[in-house]
């Protein structure tokens, strides 16, 4: 079974549930309508009794997700459902039932790099790449995007990933913990399958009852998350986010016309 959203594709085959980002013109990159779409999807694949394990995509091979999509965030702020979506997408992942498996085919960058380590598992294509971007674009997650990415890969590493903003291969992610596995693009969809076959075959309510201890210690950070994303929505609108924005959509133009 397949079904086509606007931003995203959703397919459930063998009792996995595929969730594809389908916006490979803007790098599979967020827009309002697309974390509602993600939502929609994974209540979907909860409530299918079938459904076994998710697995997160995008489209094509250039990238996993690039974050949010700039072109909504034109006029000094997102639109003004952005941030309920964002927190809910996040909260989604982790209260699903059901294993979540990012398999991350390209850059994943800011959010999208968020999203990812969220995920319960994540298996990356050699090519990936992964990083924030807050600080360079005058923006923050100081939710889950700081205090659970410190849980993953510890504080200093956490800190050198947002206070420098630093791009990171595959292979480097893999070494500080911040992905499962690494395997050739070409291969990328196989290993998924694997994994998922190899989870499918093991009792369900106990996978449950697992992801829920796993995230109990952590489920304090939706606290932070909410009150970081009305921070961060305040913080856009100022002078500072203001030249921050601009200096980067500088950069960019010099980097297209060189």
């Amino acid at each position: 079974m397949e079904q086509r959203y606007n931003d995203i594709i959703y397919q459930v085959r063998d009792n996995v549930a595929r969730i594809v980002i389908n916006r490979p013109e803007k790098f599979n990159a967020f827009r309002t309508s697309t974390l509602n779409e993600i939502c929609r999807a994974l209540e979907e694949a909860e409530l299918d009794d079938d459904v076994r394990v998710v697995v997160l995509r995008g489209v094509g091979e250039k990238a996993f997700c690039t974050g949010g999509d700039v072109e909504e965030a034109k006029g000094g702020e997102y639109n003004k459902d952005m941030d309920y979506w964002h927190t809910k997408t996040h909260h989604m992942i982790r209260s699903i039932t059901k294993p979540v498996i990012a398999a991350v085919n390209g850059w994943a960058i800011g959010g999208g790099h968020i999203l990812h380590f969220l995920c319960d598992l994540s298996i990356a294509a050699d090519t990936a790449k992964f990083g924030q971007a807050g600080p360079r674009v005058g923006s923050f997650d100081a939710g889950f995007g700081a205090a659970y990415l410190a849980r993953v890969v510890g504080e200093k590493k956490a800190r050198e990933i947002w206070f420098l903003c630093r791009t990171y291969t595959a292979q480097e992610a893999l070494q500080m913990g911040l992905v499962n596995k690494v395997v050739p693009l070409s291969e990328l969809d196989n290993e998924v399958e694997r994994w998922c076959n190899e989870i499918k075959e093991l009792s369900p309510y106990a996978i449950r009852f697992l992801k829920h201890a796993f995230n109990a210690d952590t489920d304090h950070i939706f606290g932070f998350e909410t009150m970081s994303m009305a921070a961060a929505r305040l913080f856009w609108g100022t002078d500072e986010a203001e030249r921050y924005k601009n200096l980067f959509s500088e950069k960019q133009k010099a980097k297209k016309k060189g």
